[in-house]
């Protein structure tokens, strides 16, 4: 089995930002509706120190990538939301959007680094570039850019397109007990607690890789440019 090295220095930090920025927006929209605690408790950082989950963030990962599983993903430590406090929209709805919140901000740093990464690989750009900073610079620091810029679209996108899944804990399944019927949401609450366990079951049996193959396939062929 073949290691690479570049996966680590390219991927591991596409997926810092990613899990990151995915627990701000949570975070960070709860606090717009009314709700501090995120703020309070020192989680609207970019520092990563308060975000690691070690099982998420560390050992998952690094289980992916020594397998050399085709996809990267992971998490962070959960913001904490206390949805008793929404003065806006209320407690489901404020619940839903606050979910919604997370793989919305994914998809749109997905779109920008795509975007960077269609400007950047667009051969008369590197020429220009070329000519202006020589071939060294192309090689030494255009070429891993856009490596990170296509490693951050994939995973930008593996982590929304796999949180939308409507299955709690899962910001998808958090969706769907806020919409749901109050009957439905105390039917489905039981779920949280078994959900992950649920989720790698789906998983190793394939019936997620039918699921979520073909959007995540979809968003990257768009943001990256790719007919």
């Amino acid at each position: 089995m073949e290691f690479d090295i570049t996966k680590i220095i390219f991927m591991i930090p596409a997926l810092l930002f990613a899990v990151i920025i995915h627990e701000i927006a949570h975070g960070l929209v709860a606090y717009k509706l009314g709700d501090p605690t995120a703020k309070m408790s020192g989680r609207l950082t970019f520092n990563p120190i308060p975000h690691i989950d070690p099982v998420g963030s560390i050992l998952l990962p690094g289980i992916l990538l020594i397998t050399n599983a085709p996809i990267l993903f992971g998490w962070a430590k959960p913001v904490p939301i206390n949805p008793m406090n929404f003065k806006k929209l209320g407690y489901r709805k404020g619940m839903a959007v606050t979910a919604l919140a997370g793989p919305a901000s994914n998809l749109i740093f997905g779109a920008i680094f795509g975007i960077l990464y269609q400007i950047l690989n667009n051969t008369e750009v590197i020429s220009f570039l070329a000519g202006i900073f020589g071939l060294g610079v192309i090689k030494s620091v255009i070429y891993p850019v856009l490596i990170f810029l296509q490693y951050s679209v994939m995973i930008n996108v593996v982590l929304a397109v796999f949180n939308l899944i409507p299955i709690p804990p899962l910001d998808g399944g958090r969706i769907l007990m806020s919409l749901a019927s109050p009957k439905l949401e105390e039917k489905l609450q039981p779920l949280e607690q078994y959900g992950f366990i649920i989720v790698i079951v789906l998983l190793l049996v394939g019936v997620l890789n039918v699921i979520i193959l073909p959007p995540i396939r979809f968003f990257m062929s768009l943001f990256l440019g790719i007919s």
